[in-house]
């Protein structure tokens, strides 16, 4: 019998038509899959609708698979370019879940390249700040930048000057008017965790000295007057502890003594160096174990009702302690995060939870002790906070002991892995919460940059000068950052949660590098002094990103950012002065007058 001929495979039929392309076809084929099933899992996730184009490339590749044509494959070569492009196959890596990856990847390659290498990429050896240049007259301002490509670090820069005039038509303007003032200003800071004191300890003396200056020296430093601190152990302390780890209803074990090796010597070194008094802040991660439902500090969790009122009770016996210790605190946060079910110490609140917690237990307990001492909610991301003002202030009884709302940065999806594709910063709700209750307080209590150190990482400055604009401009008092210095991988974290920090301390090389943010702070916190109220300033270009503040003295501070690649010239319009003037690419600029 004659044997039946076996029909060639489609990709053998195109070997040997063309031999040359089939490789390149096969290529091409692959990256539509990719871009098929980006597309699928976008629709699945968010709701998009599948677009145009993808139905159109389907049909082209299936012409191209099963038609004979010339004409098919010339409609399929375009269409696999079109789908290749490098910014959309990102973005399908995005969308499939391979976000968490490629940061990981790109954090792996930075602490790689400075350990093996000594790779700083934008990161300074750290030195004393030069003083703040001064305007000689009330027509002259003083001018200090920071630029990624230039390499200044709060360089002076030449005087400008005040002349009689106004903008050419069309000329892009910043206008500054202080006679409109907004909320007063608070003050930066930084936390004192277990994990900076015990880096700090590593190095020598004079590096210690440097750094604790590069904070807290008015003339030489950044001039941060507010400090945060733990109470209890955290993600980053040398492990899991409680300051009154056994069972006790009366918490007569409770004790301080882990304080006292590490973070009290460093907060009374940045008391002595600042020249004042701190505004400390302290912030619970965890009850004890034995107050949990998981009878746990990690990992989720909430507070049993029974023990409520004796974990109010911890926070006066804390208190209590830090002002025997000479280092009095002027507030809480609730809770650290009590949103987040982390793999560290954390406790879970519904907004309706602490809400009755602060009413009926922690307000309470704090008015009876008579420290007065503030009370700040929230202490989360943006993009929660209304939602928790409402409830919380909605109640007449909670929001008497509510002095204001504390709020993170985290949840900006160009920075973090892990936030919703679709959008989570919310920096709107900052300006709402502050029109829904201008008579309350509104904190940043904490900022870092996630997933290792991010040694010279420039992308930083311009995220700290961003959000310290945007907040400000939406009625933030004060700005208090984590970490205050970290080692060269991060940490130490006793669960691998490695961050980046301001400064970093490499002790193995008893060396001292100032990350770029570190002068993205500096051009705020040198200039915009505690007790300055925030003025009118505006710009009419998209890319001038600014605030103002007018000081208790009579300066005048002017932030402009251009996180651009495009020169800018703009008119500085003041009073009914101009003063002509640039923002280079990637820069952060601090105007000065008297």
């Amino acid at each position: 019998q004659p044997r039946t001929r076996r029909r060639r495979p489609v990709y053998r039929a195109w070997a040997s038509r063309c031999p040359r392309i089939a490789p390149a076809m096969w290529v091409t084929l692959v990256v539509l899959a990719l871009g098929a099933a980006g597309a699928f899992a976008v629709k699945r996730k968010l709701g998009w609708m599948l677009s145009p184009q993808l139905l159109v490339s389907v049909v082209i590749v299936l012409l191209a698979v099963f038609g004979r044509t010339l004409l098919n494959w010339a409609l399929f070569v375009p269409c696999c370019l079109y789908w290749a492009h490098l910014y959309r196959t990102c973005w399908w890596l995005v969308c499939i879940g391979w976000r968490k990856e490629t940061s990981e990847g790109v954090a792996w390659l930075r602490r790689w390249l400075y350990i093996k290498a000594e790779y700083v990429a934008y990161a300074n050896p750290a030195q004393p700040l030069s003083p703040a240049p001064e305007p000689d007259d009330v027509d002259c301002i003083a001018v200090v930048r920071t630029a990624r490509s230039t390499g200044e670090r709060l360089a002076a820069q030449p005087m400008l000057r005040l002349k009689e005039g106004s903008p050419w038509k069309g000329e892009p303007h910043l206008v500054v008017d202080r006679t409109v003032t907004f909320q007063n200003f608070e003050g930066f800071g930084t936390s004192f965790t277990e994990a900076s004191a015990v880096v700090l300890e590593k190095l020598g003396s004079a590096n210690q000295e440097r750094i604790v200056d590069a904070y807290f020296s008015k003339g030489t430093g950044l001039g941060f007057t507010i400090g945060r601190v733990h109470m209890g152990s955290c993600d980053f302390s040398d492990g899991n502890w409680s300051c009154c780890p056994e069972k006790d209803e009366d918490l007569k074990g409770f004790s301080v003594e882990r304080y006292e090796k590490a973070i009290f010597p460093l907060l009374r070194r940045a008391t002595k160096t600042a020249g004042t008094a701190l505004q400390l802040l302290a912030s619970p991660w965890s009850p004890p174990a034995w107050m949990k439902s998981t009878q746990a500090m990690c990992k989720g969790g909430k507070l049993k009702q029974e023990w409520a009122g004796a974990w109010a009770k911890h926070y006066v016996r804390f208190a209590e302690a830090m002002k025997d210790a000479g280092l009095p605190l002027w507030g809480f946060t609730v809770q650290n995060e009590p949103q987040g079910e982390t793999p560290w110490e954390n406790c879970l609140y519904s907004p309706e939870e602490e809400r009755d917690f602060v009413r009926d237990h922690l307000g309470p307990a704090l008015k009876e002790s008579g420290m007065d001492l503030k009370i700040i909610a929230w202490d989360h991301n943006r993009d929660d906070l209304l939602l928790r003002a409402v409830t919380m202030y909605s109640d007449p009884g909670a929001a008497e002991y509510v002095w204001g709302l504390g709020v993170h940065w985290y949840g900006d999806n160009r920075y973090e892995w892990w936030a919703d594709a679709a959008g989570q910063a919310c920096w709107d709700n900052v300006r709402r919460v502050q029109e829904y209750r201008p008579d309350k307080h509104i904190w940043v209590t904490e900022t870092c940059q996630e997933l290792g150190p991010h040694i010279g990482d420039w992308a930083l400055a311009e995220r700290y000068a961003e959000s310290i604009i945007r907040d400000f401009n939406n009625g933030v008092e004060a700005w208090v950052d984590w970490n205050m210095v970290l080692n060269q991988r991060g940490g130490p974290n006793h669960v691998g949660n490695e961050c980046s920090a301001p400064v970093i301390a490499d002790t193995d090389r008893d060396r001292v590098l100032f990350n770029p943010s570190y002068y993205a702070l500096g051009h705020f916190s040198r200039h915009i002094r505690p007790g300055a109220r925030r003025v009118l300033c505006g710009a009419s270009r998209d890319c001038l990103e600014a605030t103002a503040f007018a000081n208790t003295d009579g300066s005048l501070a002017i932030v402009v950012l251009n996180q651009t690649q495009h020169d800018k010239d703009f008119c500085l319009v003041i009073g009914g002065k101009v003063a002509r003037t640039k923002a280079i690419p990637h820069s952060v600029t601090t105007y000065l007058l008297a």
